[in-house]
């Protein structure tokens, strides 16, 4: 490796870093929590039962994983102006990213729901809640434990999706290699620095995942203790 490729790197490796932590993981972060209620909600519904909103909630699944990311970034950023409709890049590509993944958590939020027995549900109806109330005091805390791995799945998916948003010119992590690179025509050395820095990020959420879920675990296995020593 040439003298003026290691100075290319080392210099370069913070000015793409900078980027990724003040842009990449905060449109990862606000990305994620957009599609977390979207995907809480279309859940919901579906489990519901409500007939025509059922209907509305599976299109849109139907539709936001049926077609390509970029497309619907492409289609929020470049045609909604057409429609009268002008959103910045940044928002525009967290209503993309948090629209998509929306959909694809829906599902785990519905599979999750639908593993907890029915009689839990029956239980809480003959005590006296309703719908909501059972929802939010009985089967979602059972229910996220569950959701938790793929969820945490779809956000490191996320972040490594981000890169994207360099194609409607919001200036993350990518869009910065991308442009170092094309000043000092070293595009493979930049390209794989950036993959270094992505492999980073995701390593740290990897490790931040497996901490909760023997958190989760441990008070799960805390509660079932409990419980048996009650019914001794």
């Amino acid at each position: 490796m040439s003298s003026r490729l290691i100075e290319i790197l080392t210099s370069s490796f913070f000015k793409i870093l900078i980027p990724g932590i003040k842009i990449t993981i905060p449109l990862t972060v606000l990305s994620f929590a957009v599609s977390l209620v979207l995907g809480l909600l279309l859940a919901l519904v579906q489990v519901a039962e409500l007939r025509f909103i059922k209907d509305i909630a599976r299109f849109y699944i139907w539709i936001f994983r049926g077609t390509p990311l970029i497309v619907q970034l492409f289609i929020i950023f470049f045609g909604l102006p057409s429609l009268g409709i002008t959103l910045e890049a940044f928002p525009s590509a967290v209503m993309a990213f948090g629209m998509n993944l929306g959909a694809y958590n829906a599902e785990v939020f519905r599979a999750a729901i639908l593993a907890i027995p029915k009689g839990q549900m029956e239980a809480a109806y003959m005590i006296g809640l309703n719908y909501p109330m059972t929802m939010m005091r009985v089967v979602l805390p059972q229910s996220f434990p569950i959701a938790f791995p793929s969820l945490f799945n779809n956000l490191i998916g996320l972040l490594k999706d981000t890169s994207l948003a360099s194609s409607i010119t919001v200036i993350e992590l990518f869009t910065t290699a991308q442009q170092i690179a094309a000043r000092t025509y070293e595009p493979f050395a930049l390209y794989c620095e950036a993959a270094l820095i992505y492999l980073i990020f995701s390593t740290a959420l990897t490790w931040l995942q497996d901490w909760i879920e023997r958190k989760l675990k441990w008070k799960s296995g805390g509660s079932e203790d409990a419980g048996n020593q009650r019914t001794a």
